[in-house]
């Protein structure tokens, strides 16, 4: 297996988890193990019902309870969902530091910097953990100078708008 990197998939075109959920079914298909943790998505059934088919071969895990969207709730809901996150976010470590995968997916992890429940440098913290050969990639709609250099790749996913004659 080759050196690990670390991908940004980045921009306000839909296709971000899509394109990450791609590269996921490739490493499967070449044998390799990954983890999927989601961030700030809506608990939606049918969604994690049919990554969880995907098992063994692509572990998916979401630590949300909600069902709204992060923004949408109150206080005390988010510090509750603020505590769910960061546990995922100390799932997402310690399986960094064990090597328990070759590529793991932070998907829509840009969107907690952003949204204030982390910081850039507990971002940091949890990359450091990120062993040789092991793939990280994260999704998120904005992105600062501050985190892309944290990257090796970056893709920035956009819609074109154009009309046709």
């Amino acid at each position: 297996m080759g050196q690990g990197k670390i991908q940004i998939f980045t921009g306000d075109g839909h296709g971000k988890t899509p394109a990450a959920i791609g590269e996921a079914l490739y490493a499967a298909s070449e044998g390799q193990t990954v983890v999927i943790v989601q961030f700030l998505k809506a608990k939606t059934f049918l969604n994690a019902e049919y990554m969880k088919r995907l098992e063994p071969e692509i572990k998916f895990f979401r630590f949300e309870k909600a069902t709204e969207d992060y923004e949408k709730l109150d206080e005390n809901a988010k510090k509750e969902e603020k505590m769910n996150i960061l546990n995922g976010l100390g799932f997402a470590k310690k399986v960094l530091s064990t090597g328990e995968c070759d590529l793991l997916i932070l998907d829509e992890v840009l969107g907690l910097v952003d949204q204030g429940i982390i910081t850039v440098e507990e971002l940091k913290n949890i990359l450091s953990a990120k062993t040789e050969d092991s793939t990280i990639i994260m999704t998120g709609i904005s992105l600062s100078d501050e985190v892309c250099v944290l990257a090796d790749e970056v893709s920035k996913i956009e819609t074109l708008n154009f009309k046709v004659f």
